[in-house]
């Protein structure tokens, strides 16, 4: 008799703790870029039912493929997807930062050393913007497949 080639969970989990490739992992986080192109281009604004959509959006579908797939540890899977999501968005504001801010560079002091300054404070606060959406999109999810598991027990 041939033994089933089919690996168990706890073989998956080894390989995959957090459910996924690092590709997937990555295209997941990159469905939020979409947002972050728009507005620093200034092609959505900032309050309407479009950027609500592309902000939102890729939160939910983070969270739903984290629970459909039964991943191992969803707040830590969406956590990692946010935070590979903020440097992503740390990249992209840094890529567009001229486009995004036009004729009004921000600076602190007039000096053109005085510019690099606003440009380092945005790395630490978009990864942790980042990293916060995926810890609250990983608690939701965590909350969803833990009720979810409940229903079935």
């Amino acid at each position: 008799m041939i033994p089933d080639q089919t690996p168990s969970p706890v073989q998956t989990a080894r390989r995959k703790p957090l459910g996924f490739s690092i590709l997937t992992l990555v295209g997941l986080a990159a469905l939020g870029l979409p947002r972050v192109v728009l507005h620093d281009l200034h092609l959505v604004d900032q309050g309407n039912g479009l950027n609500w959509i592309l902000a939102l959006g890729p939160v939910v579908v983070w969270i739903a493929v984290a629970v459909l797939k039964r991943v191992p540890n969803p707040f830590l899977t969406v956590l990692v997807i946010g935070a590979i999501f903020g440097l992503m968005l740390v990249l992209t504001h840094q890529l567009l930062w001229d486009v995004a801010f036009q004729d009004d560079l921000p600076s602190i002091g007039g000096s053109a050393a005085a510019t690099v300054i606003p440009r380092i404070a945005a790395v630490p606060s978009g990864l942790f913007t980042g990293t916060i959406i995926g810890a609250i999109g990983g608690l939701i999810a965590w909350g969803i497949q833990s009720l979810t598991k409940r229903s079935r027990a």
